[in-house]
Parts: C-alpha cells; structure tokens; sequence
C-alpha cells in the first residue's frame, strides 16, 4: 500500500504536468541561437568525428542545442534552434512535441537533423516547417551510430543524430516532433 506521502507526491506531479505550461519566458535572440548552434555542432563534431564527415555531405543541418522534455504521464519538449547552411545559421527554428504513455522525468538533450538531399532542403523552406515522420525519409541515431554511415550507406534524406543527453526520463523520440521556422 502506497504511503501517503508518496500518494501526495504523485498527485502533486500529475497537477504540475497537466497544467498548462507557461510560454517560455523569453524567446532567444538570434545572436543567442548562433552562439549555441555553433557551440552545440562544434561539441558534436569533436565527440563524433563521422558526424563531421556527414555534416561536410549535408546539404544543411537544422541544429537544435537544447531540449528540454518533462513528464510524468504526459510530456511535452521544447526547444530553439537554427539552419546551418556554408558554415552560417540562415534560418531559426522551434521544435515542440507532446506525449503520454508510462514516462515520469525531466530531461535535456540536443539533436541535428542533417539534409542530405536539395529536395528535403526545399521541403523544409516551402513548408515552413514539418513534423517529422511526415514528409522526407529520415534516418535516427545515437551519436554512435553515425560511426556507420558513409556515402555509400546513407540513403535517407535527413538523418538524425542525438546528442549530450542529460536527466533522468529515457530515451529521446523525434516521431510527432513539430518543427516550425521563427520569424526572426
């Protein structure tokens, strides 16, 4: 029989995550999102030197640096990030997600989406943004498993590399992800 406190704790959790989350107290700047997309690729790059040689075969890379995902029973993540196209962010972006299912836990991770493909570049422009899962073939990995691509393997039009995992909730999903392009 589950204590009271633990009841009381779990009640507690539930009411903070079913409420609605305040907007984010500020949107960052575009001098911010730089800073951190170039700090974030760079980190990645220097961990997972394949990751480079995919970068330097991408068409673009959508970099977000900083996820942020609670949850307990339902989630929700959200985070910035920016279009790196010839060494430069030419575009900003925010991905939001929602969930539910058995999860309980608050964590941070970042990821790239790498275009391989000048027509999933097109669709990312035309569209504004997409869900991913929709639209262009991708391909998820952990930063380990870009180990194992090259020219001759990759055959998807994004590919998806997961990096600097931090909390405690498992795992890091991209399936209903909504990207949508910031006016900035």
């Amino acid at each position: 029989m589950p204590s009271i406190r633990t009841a009381t704790a779990a009640l507690l959790a539930l009411a903070l995550t079913a409420s609605p989350a305040p907007p984010p107290a500020a949107a960052a700047s575009t001098a911010e999102i730089d800073r951190d997309v170039s700090t974030a690729l760079a980190k990645m790059y220097d961990s997972n030197p394949d990751s480079r040689h995919l970068g330097s075969q991408a068409r673009a890379v959508l970099v977000f640096p900083s996820i942020v995902k609670a949850g307990f029973l339902f989630g929700a993540q959200y985070g910035e990030g920016g279009l790196v196209q010839q060494g430069r962010v030419t575009a900003y972006y925010n991905t939001v997600a929602a969930s539910y299912g058995l999860q309980a836990g608050v964590q941070t991770f970042g990821y790239a989406l790498f275009f391989m493909s000048d027509s999933a570049v097109r669709h990312l422009n035309n569209s504004g943004g997409f869900e991913l899962g929709t639209g262009p073939s991708i391909a998820i990995f952990d930063v380990g498993a870009a180990r194992s691509l090259s020219t001759t393997t990759a055959h998807s039009d994004i590919y998806a590399i997961f990096f600097d995992q931090k909390g405690l909730m498992a795992g890091a999903g991209l399936q209903g992800a909504k990207i949508t392009r910031l006016d900035k």
